[in-house]
């Protein structure tokens, strides 16, 4: 890392790349983000599985099937 900026209300860590030269990552998205409030309840971690996954294709399909139906 190389620096810390707030930019827009967000924390930001401004990285150096090996190929692009430097770029800029929200902090909440890295391991450098505060605990979130769910952090202390000590659950396991959620993970998007492929059952999830194929069903939310489903039903991204049907919505789409019922918007084109209407329109």
């Amino acid at each position: 890392m190389l620096k810390k900026r707030r930019i827009a209300g967000k924390d930001t860590l401004i990285l150096r790349g090996l190929d692009c030269g430097t770029f800029s990552v929200a902090r909440e998205w890295t391991d450098w983000s505060d605990p979130s409030p769910g952090d202390s309840l000590q659950l396991p971690l959620r993970r998007l599985d492929a059952d999830s996954l194929l069903a939310l294709v489903t039903l991204l399909d049907s919505l789409t099937q019922r918007s084109t139906e209407k329109g």
